[in-house]
């Protein structure tokens, strides 16, 4: 077992922690009871300050014993559910309707809390101070990282690490990568308005749907057509609705949609051509517009030097069968708003099990977690702790003080 006995005797609580949080789940800036709960566990963990920097995100503290160079390193877990209706047939399913931890955040949650555990056990083994944020709100941008961070819960840290429970790895494997991770994410909402008239008199009005037909399909030359093959970019169209009857040319038409990228110049571009695409669109047709772009999450930069400590430390617990060297992946993740003067390093954990009916995509009803991932992040999370708070200076001082 790669596991040190003490994260081994971990595991029915790690699995008693998750159950709890995935039938008790709470949408994004609602997570109320869950930050209640955790706070009654973390309270009864000797040596672990709390403190509450927003509604609904709880940070746990923890500094250490050992002499010598002092660092403060961040850990972030989040907390919050989707908004779905679970169909996974688990014995410990969601208890709320249209409420469903189906993103591994319960996962996520569980290891920290068995990560503080950790800590707070072995003060004497690190210097400086361990920072916990159980963060809040995740799902819902401008997400609660942001929040976190303007409450200035992260003053001070010199570091940060994350995760991310993924079903796209086998259960156990870890994705690692430097540089860029994961994509900008961005939502644009346009309202294409024209002249409602009888379906038997189209000429007497500017039809909308037909015109925004035209606009989907414009849109989708972006990526094909209007930005560079090596350039990975995704714009999907999400939700497309207008009209009240199977006979009226209806007046407007609204389309959201959501965009996918990974380079600043590139992101705004994409910005730039869907206006421009849209004006020329709905001018032929005669008609007008409204067009808003919503700047959502930035991507996530995996420093390279905690990159390299990272692989160096999954190698010596885990074996090379252990690690996936990944590209650039297209969810979001708010964990970049903690990398803002600060070095950091987000890690893929694979939790895929087909056997045991663990392979289904996140965010979907039938998600479920394979609970035996939760001790490899657990172990992977403490020997990073320990290695980069030895007290000999592996995280230089960070310049995000403002």
């Amino acid at each position: 077992m790669p596991f040190d006995d003490r994260v081994a005797s971990l595991i029915p609580s790690l699995r008693a922690w998750q159950e709890h949080l995935h039938q008790n789940p709470e949408l994004s800036f609602e997570e109320v009871e869950t930050t209640a709960y955790l706070e009654q566990i973390l309270s009864a963990m000797p040596g672990v300050t709390i403190t509450r920097p927003t509604k609904t995100g709880l940070v746990a503290s923890i500094r250490g014993e050992k002499p010598g160079v002092p660092a403060v390193l961040g850990v972030r877990g989040d907390i919050d559910a989707l908004p779905i209706d679970e169909a996974s047939g688990l014995p410990y399913a969601s208890s709320r309707p249209g409420v469903m931890h189906a993103c591994g955040h319960d996962g996520h949650t569980a290891m920290l809390l068995g990560l503080a555990a950790l800590l707070s056990e072995n003060r004497s083994r690190f210097t400086g101070e361990a920072r916990l944020f159980f963060q809040h709100a995740e799902e819902l941008p401008p997400g609660g990282a942001v929040e976190m961070v303007r409450a200035g819960a992260a003053d001070g840290v010199d570091a940060m690490l994350g995760l991310h429970l993924s079903t796209n790895w086998p259960t156990g494997v870890f994705g690692v990568r430097a540089g860029v991770l994961t994509a900008a994410v961005d939502r644009f909402d346009i309202t294409v308005k024209g002249k409602g008239a009888h379906c038997s008199f189209p000429e007497q009005g500017v039809d909308v749907i037909v015109t925004t037909a035209q606009l989907i399909l414009a849109l989708q030359t972006i990526s094909a057509r209007r930005v560079a093959a090596t350039d990975p970019v995704i714009v999907s169209i999400c939700q497309a609705n207008a009209g009240t009857a199977y006979n009226i040319l209806p007046n407007e038409m609204t389309l959201t949609g959501a965009v996918r990228s990974f380079d600043p110049a590139v992101r705004e571009r994409i910005k730039t051509l869907i206006g421009e695409i849209t004006a020329g669109i709905t001018a032929s047709a005669g008609a007008s517009y409204d067009y808003v772009w919503d700047a959502g999450y930035a991507s996530v930069f995996n420093d390279a030097h905690l990159t390299a400590i990272a692989e160096e430390t999954l190698l010596s617990r885990f074996g090379a069968a252990h690690i996936d060297h990944i590209g650039p992946i297209m969810p979001g993740e708010d964990f970049y708003a903690f990398l803002d003067g600060r070095p950091g390093f987000f890690v893929e954990l694979g939790s895929r099990c087909p056997e045991k009916g663990c392979d289904m995509p996140h965010h979907n009803p039938r998600y479920r977690l394979d609970q035996d991932a939760l001790p490899y992040g657990v172990q992977y999370l403490f020997d990073m702790a320990l290695t980069l708070l030895d007290g000999t200076g592996k995280i230089a001082p960070a310049k995000n003080e403002k």
